[in-house]
């Protein structure tokens, strides 16, 4: 109920302040399992892809935002529901291995699951090495990937601010990627590290992003 308020009243507001660019909607296919991964430039990134994506985006949001107490508390708690965030633990040493196992179980109800390869925020807007889990879950619930490029959002909301500035920003859908049986007879790690390297170039094009060439160390809290 709060997720389909949101959509009906929320994100035509949003919509029409922001007037975001939106290209490729319709390469995210609207039945069945998806995962969409994104670069990551700002906090606002998980917002600004439910806002425009044809279907609810789950996303893993930090578990403190979902417990705090007061009108507060509950506001933070109602908005990130509303979104179809769902809460992990992000410092918690299972913390990884708990993310995949939600996204795998979204992934298998037929829905759409949001993850950004780098793991933490760009700070200087290069794009970062993809961690191989993104290739995990497309392979173990063999969903096609459609890719995400994202451009503006860390003028939307800078790093470092919890300012949220009107600034235009362009999302792009890529076409998905399909990897039944192209990556069969692969040993496990090598599959996985192709397929993330694929997923990864394929951002790029859409970013339009310089290639950093490494991982991206989390220095900072990020969504």
């Amino acid at each position: 109920m709060l997720y389909l308020t949101t959509q009906l009243l929320v994100s035509p507001l949003a919509r029409a302040w922001f007037r975001p660019d939106v290209e490729g909607a319709d390469n995210v296919p609207r039945t069945g399992g998806v995962l969409l991964a994104s670069n990551h430039l700002s906090f606002i990134d998980s917002f600004a892809i439910p806002l425009v994506a044809p279907r609810k985006v789950v996303f893993l949001a930090k578990a403190e935002y979902f417990t705090g107490t007061g009108v507060k508390g509950a506001a933070s708690r109602a908005w990130f529901t509303s979104m179809g965030m769902v809460p992990v633990e992000r410092d918690d040493s299972k913390a990884a291995a708990q993310s995949l196992d939600i996204a795998l179980d979204v992934l298998r109800r037929g829905e759409v699951f949001g993850i950004y390869p780098e793991g933490t925020r760009s700070r200087d807007g290069r794009l970062y090495r993809g961690h191989v889990g993104v290739a995990h879950l497309a392979l173990t619930a063999k969903v096609p990937v459609v890719p995400v490029g994202l451009i503006g959002t860390q003028h939307v909301q800078p790093i470092g601010t919890n300012k949220v500035r009107r600034e235009k920003f362009t999302v792009k859908f890529g076409e998905p990627i399909d990897f039944s049986g192209r990556l069969d007879g692969v040993a496990q790690g090598k599959a996985r590290r192709l397929a993330t390297d694929e997923i990864m170039d394929a951002i790029a094009a859409l970013s339009g992003q310089e290639r950093a060439g490494v991982y991206n160390e989390r220095s900072a809290p990020t969504t």
